[in-house]
């Protein structure tokens, strides 16, 4: 049976345990399944640009914070650090000077 490298260090020593596969050399682990599952999503910026995890992004307009006082200006910049299909928030990010907030897609742009 073949495993694919680990997409961390391309390590070719790769052994599963379970559903997830797990590299002895820098203990990263991974379930194909989301991955490939991830992989097969489509969302897009405002302005139609494909996004993926870990692209830059930048706010394309003015976001207030739901439940709380804090609008979020245009221009902040934030990394993505996991996508999901949903009908809303599509975006799970990590903004400059705010915790990690979920957001979605249609209001960033890719920097």
């Amino acid at each position: 049976m073949s495993l694919p490298p680990c997409p961390s260090c391309q390590s070719e020593y790769v052994y599963q345990d379970q559903a997830n596969l797990i590299c002895p050399e820098c203990a990263y682990e991974w379930n194909p399944e989301e991955v490939a599952a991830e992989e097969a999503m489509d969302i897009r910026d405002a302005n139609g640009t494909r996004l993926e995890v870990g692209d830059k992004i930048i706010l394309a307009k003015d976001l207030k914070v739901k439940g709380s006082s804090q609008v979020l200006k245009i221009g902040t910049k934030g990394s993505i650090k996991r996508m999901k299909d949903s009908n809303d928030h599509q975006l799970d990010c990590k903004l400059d000077g705010a915790v990690e907030m979920v957001i979605t897609a249609k209001y960033v742009k890719k920097a």
